[in-house]
């Protein structure tokens, strides 16, 4: 593995490294940089320090991990691969992912999973180990976002407006949800054994990487939001 230092570097100095590199990386020092890794495919490369915006945008392939925070837009549109986060993630994580998987360990900032969506065989993953804030899935048209709730367990796995305008794809919240609104065009209701049967492959290498016990994540409450319209907003954009 080469070991890039990333100090006094900018975004495009460090990803001409990555390309340069036959070999993973190990970046050191990453302070804000952002577009780490961008469009990457077939390598894996592991950030110590908090990487700036748009970390993976575009990731076609191979692994991202990063042992620290990370800023807004992580996976902004991937398309394959994994983006693995040892600590807590910023806003719109996973905007319009297409495919691939983000593993988060902590909490997730405003509109996590925005524009999901899925095509054919591929079926974006998004695991939070903490809590969501506000807008979670918000216009969520595919892909499903599991929420663990697992840090603070007291307080709401969601922040407001959880699910505005979801049209697709699915969501499990670990908790009773006593106290959220969701909108009218959902249903929320408890899971059942067959819903934790499919948790379990969701949550399967969150629990490997991160080192949780997956029955003991399971023995809690979940909640399953699925939409109940595929484009509430049709009539808004589609003549009649």
């Amino acid at each position: 593995m080469k070991t890039i230092n990333a100090e006094g570097l900018d975004y495009r100095a460090i990803n001409e490294k990555i390309r340069e590199t036959p070999e993973n990386c190990l970046i050191e020092g990453c302070c804000g940089q952002r577009f780490i890794g961008a469009g990457m495919a077939g390598k894996n490369i592991e950030i110590h320090g908090v990487p700036g915006n748009a970390l993976g945008a575009y990731l076609n392939g191979g692994v991202v991990t990063v042992r620290a925070n990370t800023q807004d837009a992580v996976g902004d549109t991937m398309n394959e691969g994994k983006i693995i986060i040892h600590g807590n993630i910023g806003d719109a994580a996973g905007y319009a992912m297409r495919g691939g998987k983000i593993l988060v360990n902590g909490n997730a900032g405003y509109r996590a999973g925005i524009h999901m969506k899925a095509y054919k065989e591929k079926i974006p993953l998004m695991v939070i180990g903490g809590k969501a804030g506000s807008f979670l899935g918000e216009y969520q048209a595919g892909g499903v976002i599991v929420v663990l709730n697992l840090h603070t367990p007291q307080d709401k796995a969601v922040g407001f407006f959880p699910c505005t305008g979801m049209h697709g794809g699915k969501i499990f919240l670990r908790s009773d949800c006593k106290g959220v609104t969701f909108p009218e065009q959902v249903t929320a209701r408890a899971a059942d054994e067959a819903d934790k049967s499919e948790l379990r492959g969701h949550i399967a290498e969150f629990c490997a990487v991160f080192g949780y016990d997956m029955d003991e994540i399971l023995s809690a409450p979940f909640t399953v939001v699925t939409p109940d319209s595929k484009n509430p907003y049709r009539q808004m954009y589609v003549a009649n």
